[in-house]
């Protein structure tokens, strides 16, 4: 969100229309860069003068000049961030509350977040029940992309040579690319989800120690608290930022691939799935330490904390209100 009103003010434009050429935004901390491919559609798209998009960009500028903001992340996670909007809004009415996600020792609900699970829960937990410790790997690309058939050619091809164990989440619109035979071939070691997956059933099971994601932000959040190791295949919208984010300044994932369109080499695919299960990688180590920040900022930490603040401020305006 921060990007829009930058972008759309600080003269960036691609005029040879070169799809990798590239965007930096040096006001924002580290510095992010971008190929143009990789900025949302919104961005790429963005004309002067036209109302569908000026609207947009007067509503991002407009969100900066709020009374607070309040986000679904935490310290640990995105301080430089929080910080930087900090300064830009000029208070400190800005609170990070996340992650908020189901207590992990409530009841599980399948219809928590999104839709109703396509498979039983007692199945899913009965496989993953019979793997050993942070063996498993879990793929999935959230609730509106899917791999195209080429796509999903070198991911299962990936799977067969790997060896790994894996559950694969496919929307049903995808699910025709799956190629013929691929589960009768990986039956025992894959299990295959068409349609929406219990996400955090899943990454929260003590077998499951990898996420190969879209890096959404709900999905972001999601692995971090799980303390799994990323994979990060970002398809569009925010999600090359949170890539970003993930891989080269939290250091909790590593880069499979990136874009709608674009096929990963099966080979090297091979490898960082295998690779991604080793105990010993630093990202695995931090991103446990990771998740055991994020819990106990929900629980005792900044997140409270901020949320009481927040809670506090609200009292004092209404109560302000009432005798004025």
């Amino acid at each position: 969100m921060v990007q829009i009103p930058l972008f759309t003010t600080g003269g960036h434009c691609n005029p040879e229309g070169d799809e990798n050429y590239v965007v930096s935004f040096p006001e924002i901390p580290n510095s992010p860069e971008f190929n143009w491919w990789e900025l949302s559609l919104v961005s790429r798209n963005y004309k002067v003068g036209d109302p569908d998009y000026e609207a947009f960009r007067k509503g991002a500028l407009a969100n900066m000049k709020s009374w607070g903001i309040i986000y679904n992340t935490f310290q640990d996670l995105e301080s430089v961030y929080i910080d930087y909007i900090k300064k830009q809004m000029g208070h400190d009415r800005v609170w990070a509350v996340g992650p908020l996600l189901p207590d992990e020792n409530g009841p599980i609900d399948s219809t928590g977040r999104g839709g109703s699970s396509a498979v039983l829960h007692d199945n899913l937990l009965k496989w993953l029940d019979k793997k050993v410790v942070d063996s498993v790997v879990y793929i999935c690309f959230g609730s509106h992309f899917v791999l195209n058939e080429k796509q999903m050619g070198s991911l299962a091809s990936a799977l067969e040579l790997s060896k790994v164990d894996f559950i694969l989440c496919v929307k049903e619109s995808g699910s025709s690319f799956i190629p013929s035979g691929f589960e009768d071939r990986v039956a025992g070691r894959g299990f295959i989800v068409k349609g929406w997956a219990p996400q955090l059933v899943i990454l929260r099971h003590r077998a499951v120690g990898t996420f190969v994601t879209h890096c959404g932000w709900n999905s972001t959040l999601e692995g971090v608290t799980a303390g799994v190791m990323m994979l990060a295949w970002p398809m569009g919208a925010d999600q090359f930022g949170n890539a970003k984010l993930l891989v080269d300044q939290l250091g909790v994932g590593k880069r499979v691939f990136g874009g709608p369109e674009n096929v990963p080499d099966s080979v090297e695919l091979v490898r960082l799935l295998d690779e991604s299960l080793n105990g010993d990688l630093p990202e695995r180590v931090k991103v446990k330490e990771l998740s055991q920040a994020a819990k106990k900022a929900v629980k005792d930490g900044t997140s409270i904390q901020d949320l009481n603040i927040f809670v506090n401020l609200l009292s004092e305006l209404k109560n302000h209100q009432t005798n004025a």
